[in-house]
Parts: structure tokens; C-alpha cells; sequence
């Protein structure tokens, strides 16, 4: 964060008497509405998931910003619509940092009011200045401690892009200095073995993509070479994870801390640790639900073990919607049997329907929020910053979390008053306006389906479609035929969204130009 930024953060947030909890976000990946089962799912069990809702409030009507991981989480961190800032797709694994060091920051906010702040896990957000030119063999520069962490031990991207390897605090961890590590998003290495040419040679073959480097015998997306030592285990990423949860939350016992915690369940590629290898019916995806349970369990174990549980603030959700076959031939359709990722909602990841945003959103503070409660009212991840930073006293400096609103009140259960809307996108950057009873799909001319011939619908038209979610959540019948004064009305409105914040009234930047803009 810039000098002077950091400066009027400063100042600004003492100007409200602080608040202290310690604060947890969960963060699943790629975890539908129906994969946990106090959503109602009867074909997994997911009873620490459950702990959380029965101790706290399950709402059911909570969105993240975008179907896809990366833009999701540049909302959740930054208060801002990804769609406003260009390159904010998805991310190779050698992408420059998306969330720049003068961008004020989730990490940034709670820095500031004296937490001790960490990021775990998945990043998928870009390391370094530019895309590929990082120093893996060194020091990282831009990393995590450039936007507010003080602790960090991350994926640079996903388990199926390149470089496998774990990055603390801005260093490859156990990097042997006689075997570099070099990455690639172009073109392979000569001599190293790539799976689109040596399928012999992979555990699990790919349905589409996920051909080239070969790491622990699975196909990744880019090539790498080097770096033996410090490869990551996949069978052992969520245990790393978790363990890091549980030794940071012990090591900040006595003061308050931030713990943003990103799991890589259940993202592909999947390969569960042997405790939960064929344990839920429903191959490996399946089984990762079950590991990612688990270390929503641990954590909560280690909160009662120290006493820190009334102190402290667990929010669990995920970075965006379910997907099934995800690139891989790890059998999740085939096995998939009654179970419903999507619950009863339309769509998956990728999509503009509800099931690519409409995420699990669970909220525990045993001494601040009603136990077992239930909440409809609409509300949406980019409000994280600006509600966590009324909880802790702190007034956001000018231009920071431009889109976020104060939504504390609602999610501590305090108040059933959701959002007056909620815009969404999918990965081809068409927008939703979701108000009231109705959900409005701006004009697109981006193809309809996912080219991986897993007949993913993104939801792209070339006319507008409209839906009535109060008749019809499951999206079955577009009525914008049947509408048109609604859809003019709602068109209009996200027109003005694009080009006004939603706080203020202020005009946006020109950096809110999509850059794959598709009128």
C-alpha cells in the first residue's frame, strides 16, 4: 500500500472506538450451495460445516461477485467489482500481481487497526510486478506483505497450474539452489515431459486441457522445470493448510489477529489425502468435500482448545460456484449420483445463473450472534470490507472499497435487511442486475458454451433475458418478452452501475472499460 494511503488509513481508522474479535474467513473453492449439508444436501455430510451453521446464521440467499476464482476474490479483498479493473480474469500461474501494493486492501484495513494478518492458501491473484518476469529463485517482489499480510503461505495460482510449489512470504519454500525453478506459459522445456505427449506417464488423465508440465504425475496448465525439493504433495495440500491455520491462530492467541484462509478444495486436480479416499461414494470430488470439512474442523477445534471461540468471528463461504467435470477424467459425473452441487439452482461455476454466484455463507460469533439462525436476505461478498470495517471502528480512506457497502448489521443477525442489489458476472464478463424479485442478464455476443464440451451454459444471449427468482429461483423461463418495461428499467440501472460507484454517486475510473467488453 502507497505511503500516503497508509497514512490516512492510519488516522482514519481510530476514528471510531475499535472492535476487537479475531476474524476468520473461510474460503472455500469451487464448494456449491448443495455441497454442504445444512444446505439441505442428503448425499454428504459435512458436519463441521453444520457446526458452523448451528452456531451461528446460514444465509441462503449470499452471492459472490463472479463464477469464476479470481475475480471473486479481488472483490472479496478489495471492496471493488473486478470488472471495473482490466486483467482481472482468471489467472495464469505467472501472473503479475492483480491487486496492486497501492490498492488499499481487506489485509490492509485490519493491519492497520493492529491485527496480526495472514493469508493461507490459495492466492490465484498474481505475485510479482508483471506476467513472468518473477524471481522464483528469490525474493518475490510485489508479494502478500505488499498488500496487507503480515504472514503468508500460498499457492502462487491453483493445484492445476504451474509452479507446484509453496511460497512463504514471498520465497519458494525448500528450493534447492543447484535446481531452479523456471516457468513457462508459452512454450515447454526441451527434455521435460509434457502429458499431452506422455500419457503413460499421468495418474489421472485429463478431459480437456491439463496436458503439459507433468507434476507428481498429473497434467498441469503451463510447463515448469526445476525445483524437485520444493514440489508440493497434492495429497497433503489441505493438511498444510490447516496445520498453518491452526499454528498461526496459536502463535496471535493474545492479540487480535486476521486469518484469511483460502483452501484449494475442491478445485481440480482432486486427490484427497488417503483418509478420505473413497469415504463419501462419490469418487474423488466427493472425498474432497469430506477433507474440506475436516479442516473447517480443526480450525474450530483449535478456536474451543484456546479459548478463543466467543472472541472470535468465522465467516465460510466460497469463491464461487460447483463444477462437476472440471478437466479431468476423475470420474465426478460418473459417480455423481443423486448429489446436487447446485442445489436447486440453475448453472454452475463459469455460468451467469444462480448457481455460478449463489455460494454457501455461514457466519459464527458465539458471543455476538444467535445461534441456528436462518437469513434470505441478499447480500454479497463485496460488502466484506466495508461491514468488517464498521465492526472494527475503522472509516475507510477516500477511494478505498469503492463498491462495498456496511452490511454488519445484517450479518451478525442484527438486522433481515439485504442488499438493494447484487451485480454478477461470468467468465465471458457478461453482467446480472439481481433486484428485488428479478434478475436481469445484460445483451452478450460471446459464445453460449464452455468450448471444454462439458455442456456448460454460460448464460450469454444475444437478446436480453430477464427472471422472476421470486416465481422461478431455479431459472427455468425467461419472461423478458413478457417484461419489457422491467427490462429497460433494469438495463438502465446496470448502465449507471458501470459508470458510477455505488457508494457516493461518484463517477467511475476509465479502468472500469471490460476489456473483453461485449456490446
Amino acid at each position: 500500500m502507497g505511503f500516503f494511503m497508509a497514512a490516512a488509513a492510519l488516522f482514519s481508522c481510530h476514528a471510531q472506538k475499535p472492535q476487537h474479535p479475531n476474524v476468520i474467513v473461510i474460503l472455500a473453492d469451487d464448494v456449491g450451495f448443495g455441497d454442504v449439508s445444512c444446505n439441505g444436501s442428503k448425499t454428504i455430510s459435512t458436519p463441521h460445516v453444520d457446526r458452523v451453521a448451528k452456531e451461528g446464521i446460514r444465509f441462503t440467499n449470499a452471492h459472490t461477485t463472479s463464477s469464476t476464482s479470481t475475480p471473486a476474490r479481488y472483490a472479496l479483498l478489495t471492496g471493488k467489482y473486478p470488472w471495473r479493473t482490466p486483467g482481472t480474469g482468471i489467472a495464469t500461474g505467472d501472473a503479475g500481481m492483480i491487486i496492486r501494493p497501492e490498492q488499499y486492501t481487506l489485509a490492509d484495513m485490519f493491519r492497520n487497526q493492529g491485527y496480526a494478518t495472514c493469508a493461507l492458501g490459495k492466492w490465484h491473484l498474481g505475485l510479482g510486478d508483471k506476467q513472468g518476469t518473477q524471481n522464483w529463485n528469490g525474493q518475490i517482489s510485489p508479494a502478500l506483505s505488499d498488500v496487507g499480510f503480515d504472514y503468508s503461505f500460498i499457492m502462487a495460482a491453483t493445484g492445476d497450474r504451474v509452479p507446484c510449489v509453496w511460497i512463504e512470504n514471498g520465497r519458494v519454500v525448500n528450493l534447492d539452489p543447484a535446481d531452479p525453478i523456471q516457468v513457462s506459459y508459452r512454450t515447454p522445456f526441451p527434455g521435460e515431459p509434457v502429458g499431452r505427449d506422455h500419457p503413460e506417464l499421468l495418474r489421472v488423465l485429463p478431459s480437456s486441457g491439463h496436458d503439459q508440465a507433468i507434476v507428481n504425475g498429473i497434467g498441469r496448465i503451463g510447463y515448469m522445470k526445476g525445483g524437485k525439493s520444493a514440489l508440493w504433495v497434492d495429497e497433503e495440500i489441505a493438511d498444510v493448510i490447516t496445520g498453518k491455520a491452526v499454528k498461526f491462530i496459536t502463535d496471535n492467541k493474545t492479540k487480535p489477529f486476521f486469518l484469511y484462509m483460502a483452501t484449494h478444495d475442491i478445485h481440480v486436480p482432486r486427490l484427497p489425502n488417503e483418509r478420505f479416499v473413497g469415504k463419501s461414494g462419490m469418487g474423488p470430488r466427493g472425498d474432497a468435500i469430506l477433507s474440506f470439512d475436516a479442516s473447517v474442523g480443526a480450525v474450530l477445534d483449535a478456536l474451543d482448545e484456546l479459548g478463543l471461540a466467543d472472541n472470535t468471528l468465522v465467516i465460510l463461504s466460497s469463491d464461487n460456484g460447483p463444477v462437476v467435470d472440471d478437466g479431468y477424467r476423475d470420474q465426478a459425473t460418473e459417480l455423481l449420483g443423486e448429489h446436487r452441487p447446485w442445489g436447486i439452482y440453475r448453472g454452475c461455476k463459469y455460468t451467469i445463473f444462480e448457481a455460478g454466484t449463489r455460494v454457501p455463507f455461514l457466519v459464527r460469533w458465539p458471543a455476538a450472534v444467535k445461534s441456528s439462525a436462518v437469513q434470505d436476505a441478499l447480500v454479497s461478498q463485496i460488502d466484506m470490507m466495508a461491514s468488517l470495517a464498521s465492526l472494527t471502528g475503522c472509516n475507510l480512506p477516500e477511494g478505498a472499497a469503492p463498491d462495498s457497502r456496511n452490511a454488519i448489521q445484517t450479518l451478525l443477525g442484527k438486522s433481515r435487511e439485504g442488499r438493494e442489489f447484487a451485480v454478477e458476472q461470468n467468465l465471458s464478463n457478461t453482467l446480472a442486475l439481481y433486484e428485488g424479485e428479478w434478475k436481469f442478464v445484460e445483451i452478450s455476443k460471446n459464445k453460449r458454451t464452455h468450448s471444454a464440451g462439458s455442456n456448460i451454459e454460460y448464460g450469454n444471449s444475444q437478446i436480453p433475458m430477464l427472471f422472476n427468482l421470486k416465481n422461478d429461483v431455479s431459472e427455468t423461463t425467461d419472461v423478458a418478452a413478457l417484461h419489457p418495461d422491467v427490462v429497460e428499467t433494469m438495463s438502465r440501472k446496470l448502465e449507471s452501475i458501470k459508470t458510477t460507484y455505488d457508494t457516493g454517486g461518484k463517477a467511475a475510473p476509465d479502468d472500469w472499460i471490460l476489456q473483453t467488453q461485449n456490446k
